[in-house]
């Protein structure tokens, strides 16, 4: 018996998705004679009802199939369908709510609901499922044909809602953010956007060594690094040494980006063993680049009067980083929290921007920039000339002594453990 309800069922199945309606709905006809409570019978044949506009028998058919599989929120997501069809808005909103109280995530049942209401006039409701619909849904180039339409206009409902949203926060919070000092406003304008979804918080990610509980501060103030002052005025005597060896040591620029044959380079495909790229390094993973800081004797002192990071195998790195014209520098994160990295501009032509988690700002020649890399941040040079900045690193002034001692252990060890490797 069970083999040929199988084999009728398959036939059947077959018979529909070839489009030969008569056909399958009759192998369905002698499933339910040989199983009354075949579940995909009785579905099957509350589709073909619903097909004919015969609602009335299609919701007494996909009744029978929910009593048959309770369990299958299909079953309740096409009787939704019927009851708009057929005008009925109630049970319309109940079969939906059943069919997500079965599964919450069951992706056509949040579009169902949202696009229910949308249609009842309320917009923004509508859109806090449509976004929990995309959440739930694949990647867009793995989205399913069938509710490519559907998730299209979700992602405009959302985006349309998030500007909505963003437009009144933006002229409710104008009185309150007047009132804010500059050093903290930034700080709730990321919140404003976090709040309407246009971004993520933005937090340290760090590829080797996470220092936990620091906060994540993009951009810090420079009036608290005292050896500021000097360094900056120190800028036209490193402008002439960068200057010098690019036109006499050109040779000793190399790409930042150099991954080896067969290593996985993801979002950096563009910029590998690319001079779009390249640095003059005078510190590197730690060691000094002795030749390099020869011929550059200011910058070796300004250098020296830096308390840079010193980690094991890590920092202090120093170099001279060029940016071509047209080039940008994707986004991504750095190594660890436990230090900041410095940039001094040094040649900035017009159409440079820096971005560091949600702010953005541009470099202005001889005004450092102390930032922390583990927190997502990208450059880009729009311009027609190559930008230069000098780039080393610091220890994260909130860490103690003590941790500072903890973090070259730290690394120390993990590198000789990690040695074979």
């Amino acid at each position: 018996m069970n083999d040929q309800v199988n084999a009728l069922a398959q036939a059947a199945g077959q018979a529909a998705r070839g489009g030969r309606w008569q056909e399958a709905e009759g192998l369905w006809a002698q499933v339910l004679k040989l199983a009354p409570q075949h579940p995909q019978a009785l579905y099957s044949f509350g589709v073909h009802a619903f097909q004919r506009a015969d609602f009335s028998t299609a919701i007494e058919y996909l009744r029978a199939a929910h009593m048959a599989a309770p369990n299958d929120p299909l079953v309740l997501m096409t009787t939704s369908v019927v009851w708009r069809e057929k005008g009925d808005a109630e049970n319309e909103w109940s079969a939906i709510n059943a069919c997500l109280a079965i599964d919450p995530y069951f992706l056509p049942g949040l579009l169902s609901k949202a696009a229910f209401l949308e249609r009842q006039n309320r917009p923004r409701a509508a859109a806090t499922v449509y976004r929990d619909a995309l959440k739930v849904a694949p990647p867009p180039s793995h989205w399913p044909d069938a509710l490519r339409p559907q998730l299209l206009h979700a992602q405009e409902r959302v985006n349309a809602h998030t500007e909505a949203f963003a437009a009144y926060l933006e002229a409710e919070l104008a009185a309150p953010r007047a009132a804010l000092e500059a050093a903290v406003a930034g700080r709730w304008a990321e919140s404003a956007a976090i709040m309407t979804g246009r971004i993520q918080a933005f937090r340290s990610e760090c590829n080797q060594l996470t220092a936990p509980r620091l906060p994540a501060i993009p951009f810090f103030d420079r009036a608290d690094f005292p050896w500021v002052a000097d360094l900056e005025a120190a800028t036209p005597l490193i402008r002439e040494e960068l200057l010098a060896v690019q036109h006499t040591e050109q040779e000793r620029f190399s790409p930042y980006v150099a991954y080896n044959p067969g290593e996985p380079v993801n979002q950096w495909v563009e910029l590998n063993h690319s001079d779009r790229w390249s640095t003059y390094a005078l510190w590197r993973s730690g060691q000094p680049v002795v030749e390099n800081l020869a011929r550059c004797p200011a910058t070796a002192r300004a250098l020296e009067a830096v308390e840079m990071a010193e980690i094991s195998g890590l920092c202090p790195n120093a170099m001279f980083s060029v940016l071509a014209p047209h080039t940008q520098i994707p986004p991504h994160h750095g190594e660890t929290n436990a230090r900041l990295v410095v940039h001094l501009p040094l040649i900035v032509p017009e159409g440079c921007t820096y971005r560091v988690g949600f702010e953005r700002r541009g470099w202005t020649e001889g005004e450092v920039l102390i930032f922390d890399d583990t927190i997502e941040h990208e450059a880009r040079n729009d311009g027609d000339l190559p930008r230069t900045v000098l780039i080393f690193d610091v220890w994260n002034p909130l860490l103690s002594l003590a941790e500072r001692e903890m973090v070259k252990a730290m690394t120390k060890a993990a590198r000789e453990f990690n040695s074979e490797a």
